[in-house]
């Protein structure tokens, strides 16, 4: 998301099937929005309350976004062979090992 916004593309995060039916200008405050959510900066991230009013009305102007807390990249090196066959994934990065604990509360 933070590569593609500020590449100035941000756009390419809305999901293809949408086509064009979707309003531009409220995907873009939406994404600008998220931005703002995940600052490095917690002091610089909104509360709650204010994504709401964001989230709520156009006249709240947003501050630009400060880089993420953490970001190195895409885990996925996405391959398109046909625009219509849409992308395969193919992991960079060793899968990681997962573990599951049980736990009862009583």
């Amino acid at each position: 998301a933070w590569k593609l916004s500020e590449g100035n593309k941000p756009l390419e995060m809305v999901d293809r099937a949408l086509g064009e039916s979707y309003d531009r200008n409220e995907a873009l405050r939406c994404i600008h929005i998220g931005l703002l959510c995940v600052q490095e900066d917690l002091m610089c991230r909104p509360t709650m309350s204010a994504v709401v009013l964001m989230l709520g009305t156009n006249s709240v102007t947003l501050p630009a976004p400060h880089p993420p807390g953490f970001y190195v990249g895409s885990r996925y090196e996405t391959s398109l062979s046909d625009s219509t066959q849409g992308a395969e994934y193919q992991p960079l990065l060793p899968p990681q090992s997962t573990s599951t604990s049980s736990a009862t509360v009583t």
